[in-house]
């Protein structure tokens, strides 16, 4: 009796493993006549164009934290010396 969702061999799950993880992408078909950008993502291993892509998210949300943190600071400097005015008067 044959289970209904048993693999018929260890070889055919590697063939189709292999086939649809291999190193040539089926949308890479004619990348000449295509633009600048796709070709260099089509040369380039689209993992560092992945990892490109991170770390300049990583930097813009890093350089943003900064900017907020610094605009804070000057609020709550602009906020002790309105208190130390109003204390004054």
């Amino acid at each position: 009796m044959k289970l209904p969702f048993t693999q018929e061999s260890s070889s055919t799950a590697v063939d189709s493993i292999s086939n649809r993880y291999s190193e040539r992408w089926e949308g890479l078909d004619g990348i000449e006549e295509s633009s600048t950008f796709i070709q260099f993502m089509g040369s380039n291993d689209l993992i560092f164009v992945v990892l490109g892509v991170s770390l300049i998210i990583w930097f813009v949300l890093i350089f943003y934290m900064i900017k907020i943190d610094r605009n804070l600071s000057k609020l709550e400097k602009k906020l002790e010396l309105e208190k130390e005015e109003a204390n004054e008067a």
